[in-house]
């Protein structure tokens, strides 16, 4: 299954905000997203967390499918060994899967094994691979990857692990990236997540990554068309 059309309509939309729906009200969602839609959010983030690969508990491919929206659903996977779990979140809708290159021996088989699954949204467009890499994790752990991939996500702090600050070495990580990616002669788009709020968005916007998550800033005081404005505004 050809992943070409997903990753074009994807960059369509670049450079683009990934909304955190688990930071949505769970009380009101239908409502929430209904606003990030007609304020032009083109992502909707799922931050998937197993307790094991790091502390958190959060949602599942139930929730992930229940979850109606034109948004592209970006279903980011922090959990251990996720090649198993895998044709589940393809079958919930999800238009961009992303495995961390710390979960699992075989990072390499799941990116591939994403790149054979129909799109349940539109068989025809395929699902965009996403590989993911903590701040701990040197980015040359990327380069035997990158020939699966169509996104890289740079997670900005520790995951899992809420409060944190932006990782002061992430512009650094973000060039190291790109000249990788550079090297690599492919599309692959630039992802930035983690720590990001309506102080943080010029700084992030400055490293001119493709997609930017912001989760918990986007509903703070129930304004979320303004939320969007503001983080938006900073492009």
């Amino acid at each position: 299954m050809g992943n070409q059309p997903i990753v074009e309509l994807v960059r369509k939309s670049c450079p683009g905000l990934s909304v955190g729906a688990v930071s949505a009200n769970l009380m009101a969602i239908a409502q929430d997203i209904s606003c990030l839609e007609q304020n032009g959010v083109p992502l909707l983030h799922f931050d998937v967390m197993d307790g094991h690969f790091v502390p958190q508990l959060t949602v599942g491919p139930s929730f992930v499918k229940g979850i109606k929206t034109s948004m592209f659903k970006d279903v980011h996977l922090m959990i251990s060994d996720p090649y198993a779990s895998l044709p589940q979140y393809a079958a919930a809708g999800a238009d961009i899967l992303s495995v961390h290159v710390e979960s699992c021996i075989h990072a390499k088989a799941c990116l591939q094994l994403i790149g054979t699954f129909r799109n349940a949204n539109d068989p025809s467009r395929g699902i965009l691979r996403g590989i993911a890499v903590c701040p701990g994790t040197a980015i040359c752990d990327l380069r035997p990857l990158l020939d699966e991939t169509d996104m890289v996500t740079i997670v900005a702090i520790n995951p899992g692990f809420p409060g944190q600050k932006i990782d002061a070495n992430t512009a650094q990580r973000v060039e190291a990236v790109r000249r990788v990616v550079t090297d690599t002669g492919r599309d692959i788009l630039l992802c930035i997540d983690g720590g990001i709020t309506k102080d943080t968005i010029a700084q992030v916007w400055a490293m001119k990554p493709d997609i930017v998550v912001s989760g918990s800033a986007i509903f703070e005081h129930n304004a979320i068309g303004k939320n969007v404005q503001i983080m938006m505004s900073n492009l």
